[in-house]
């Protein structure tokens, strides 16, 4: 990473804080007057609690009950809500969705780093990548509505293990 790259704590930005992350979205909800269902507040339980992406059927799944199936459509139409108010991130590459902790600013960049020997991910700014890529679309006349690049490869506790002979 360079110097000035922020990297972000997966706990708190990409999973693993189920009531960190459903007491900042009711906090934003109010603030926005915004409704936040029993079925998105469900939703984004499910998906902060864990470090792994999830799909919209791997939720609906885990919000299903005996008796009471929760479509995956309603889990979609949850989910966009919650990507519009930067509840959660989608990952394009997994189509799958991970929550984030903490506020971005509107056109904020963010770089995804994908581990692909774990499935962790990981969420860092990069002020470099930004700049230059801010440059190559302006160069090109071309207005993104989202600035977000997934990165594949291994995490660093991936790469310090030893490797079988």
């Amino acid at each position: 990473m360079h110097d000035h790259a922020e990297t972000h704590d997966a706990a708190g930005c990409c999973g693993g804080d189920a009531e960190g992350a459903i007491a900042r979205a009711e906090r934003i909800c109010r603030e926005r007057d915004l409704q936040f269902t029993r079925l998105r507040r469900d939703v984004l339980a499910a998906v902060a609690a864990q470090t792994r992406p999830l799909g919209a059927y791997d939720i609906a799944e885990r919000l299903s009950e005996p008796g009471r199936r929760v479509a995956a459509v309603s889990v979609y139409r949850a989910l966009d809500f919650l990507t519009e108010q930067g509840f959660v991130h989608r990952i394009a590459s997994r189509n799958a969705f991970v929550s984030c902790g903490h506020a971005h600013s509107d056109g904020a960049g963010l770089v995804f780093l994908i581990c692909r020997s774990c499935g962790t991910i990981d969420e860092t700014t990069s002020p470099e990548v930004e700049h230059q890529l801010g440059r190559t679309l302006a160069k090109a006349g071309f207005k993104p509505v989202s600035r977000i690049l997934e990165v594949e490869g291994e995490c660093e506790a991936c790469l310090g293990r030893p490797t079988e002979a």
